[in-house]
């Protein structure tokens, strides 16, 4: 019994089948020994016996074979018996599995704001994804496809199994709480209605755009769109740049992707934030935590690249930073 109740219902089906298939052998050899019947008049016998269908007998029995048909009778509807019911309870389980954990899922993200939404699952959707679980941001995936589904089911990802131009599925991912929406679909038109759907959902939303061809970026600014990328001219710019400029790609790759522990950041600086209404230089960010300003964005005023030492931090400035991951990491505690 103590071993019974180690048992997954997964593992007690395979021992319910290893016994039926037990069972037919024992019972297939039995009645060839006692009864001198070939292999196929045996396994035939065995079979009928064992799911109790109830066909004549290829040939009258001794009494030892009716008394070894008996005890097979009462093993094998045991041991049918037990597999019918784990079969059924994996495929409960499964299922009850299943819908509770898409339920749990729902209610983590009905609780989410101020979070990611990326609508589409593909190769670039995927590396979107990749890249927020890297920096610890929470997001939901928007997707239809079963083969991503089945995927994102692997990794534990937060998603919404649906049409992502669709309201109701756009109201299950929270976009309406949401602070950025990634739009990577692959339909170019697709991506314009998202835009103008989220656009009126969400008013505040920040919306990054995938778009395949100058018109198509033209349309989704006009959607509402705050930035618009096209992986086909960033791609196309990475290689010319890599036949170059190698280093500097190499440099830009380090960044980007954290290679080496040097990253790049940006921080907005809060009202309480100690370094409000201090220089550069009496801020201490480069001497006390080893960290480069490259740039500073000013509200309403483009990014003042490689500012001066002399450069005033005032709160809501968003900070451009390079430097190494962990001194990053400490700065940002510090501000906030």
């Amino acid at each position: 019994m103590a071993v019974e109740r180690q048992l997954t219902p997964t593992n007690k089906l395979v021992l319910a089948l290893l016994t039926v298939v037990a069972l037919v052998f024992v019972g297939t050899s039995g009645l060839m020994m006692l009864e001198n019947m070939s292999v196929l008049d045996a396994l035939y016998m065995t079979i009928i016996t064992l799911s109790t269908v109830g066909f004549r007998e290829v040939a009258p029995l001794h009494t030892s074979g009716r008394i070894f048909i008996l005890g097979l009778i009462v093993v094998g509807v045991v041991g049918i018996t037990y597999g019918a019911a784990a079969l059924g309870r994996v495929i409960i389980e499964g299922e009850l599995r299943e819908i509770m954990g898409r339920r749990k899922m729902d209610k983590k993200i009905k609780k989410l704001s101020g979070h990611y939404v990326i609508a589409g699952f593909g190769r670039v959707g995927r590396q979107v994804a990749e890249e927020y679980v890297r920096h610890k941001v929470p997001f939901v995936v928007i997707e239809q496809d079963n083969t991503a589904i089945n995927y994102l089911d692997t990794t534990g990802y937060y998603y919404v199994n649906g049409e992502a131009t669709e309201d109701d599925t756009l109201i299950a991912a929270g976009l309406g709480q949401a602070k950025v929406l990634v739009s990577t679909l692959p339909s170019e038109a697709d991506n314009v209605y998202l835009t103008l759907t989220a656009r009126h959902m969400n008013p505040n939303l920040h919306i990054i755009a995938r778009a395949d061809h100058p018109e198509g970026e033209k349309k989704l600014m006009r959607a509402g769109a705050n930035t618009v990328v096209s992986p086909h001219v960033l791609g196309g710019v990475r290689m010319a740049m890599a036949s170059l400029r190698p280093n500097v790609v190499d440099f830009m790759q380090m960044t980007s992707l954290g290679n080496d522990g040097l990253g790049i950041e940006e921080f907005s600086v809060p009202e309480s934030c100690t370094f409000g209404g201090k220089t550069l230089v009496e801020s201490g960010i480069k001497a006390e935590y080893g960290v480069t300003v490259i740039g500073i964005k000013k509200p309403d005023q483009p990014i003042k690249i490689n500012p001066g030492p002399e450069s005033v931090i005032v709160p809501g400035d968003i900070l451009i930073l390079i430097g190494a991951s962990d001194n990053l990491e400490r700065l940002a505690a510090r501000m906030s």
